[in-house]
């Protein structure tokens, strides 16, 4: 059920079909691994290796370690490991992660392509979950909406909601590109009792900004 890693396999193939020749449309990015992922400051990160900050609401812990219960929640740890920085709810364990990557020196964007790239990685989601939880669980897809994002030229949302041992989660992941990252953001919310995880993630989001060089 690992929605990131398939998602990469999506840009990579969108990539060599459609910018594997012509101009570079950039210099190459490269990634210095000895820079600092970045610093946390209260309920704030700020990032060093990736010009970003991002923000938890109260209640909300802010870590670049990966939570121990992520794996239990189906993530798989060689993706959790390209994550830069992971915000969850200790007590109801819904979370939310954030990946930078350089994009292609070939690459190009447009708001259509990170739509069409964000809905090609539901794949076989709904198939996977069934395996692993039965054919009687129900998926209910979201559809495909364009979400602003600070600092960022293109971004869009997809969703899916489904209930396992009586609880109902909500498993989103949001795909960006701002010159010249591209972003992936993995969140789950749980909806448990006197929780407002729902407005709690919508806080971090809004508090997410990528800080121009310039």
């Amino acid at each position: 059920m690992n929605i990131k890693n398939r998602l990469f396999l999506n840009v990579l193939l969108f990539i060599f079909l459609v910018g594997c020749a012509g101009v570079p449309v950039r210099e190459s990015v490269k990634v210095d691994l000895n820079v600092p992922v970045g610093k946390i400051e209260g309920n704030q990160f700020i990032g060093t290796r990736f010009p970003f900050n991002v923000s938890a609401p109260q209640g909300w812990k802010v870590t670049t370690e990966i939570p121990g219960f992520m794996e239990e929640l189906g993530y798989e740890k060689p993706g959790l490991e390209e994550s830069e920085v992971f915000i969850f709810n200790p007590v109801t364990q819904s979370n939310i992660q954030i990946d930078f990557t350089p994009a292609g020196r070939y690459s190009q964007f447009s708001q259509e392509s990170i739509e069409w790239l964000t809905t090609a990685a539901t794949g076989s989601f709904k198939e996977e979950l069934q395996e692993e939880h039965g054919k009687n669980i129900q998926v209910d897809i979201g559809p495909t909406e364009p979400i602003s994002l600070k600092g960022v030229q293109f971004a869009a949302k997809k969703y899916a909601t489904y209930t396992i041992k009586g609880v109902k989660r909500e498993q989103g992941w949001i795909y960006a590109f701002t010159e010249p990252y591209q972003i992936f953001i993995f969140y789950v919310i749980l909806e448990k009792e006197e929780a407002n995880d729902r407005q709690g993630m919508k806080r971090i989001l809004d508090s997410f900004e990528v800080i121009s060089k310039k």
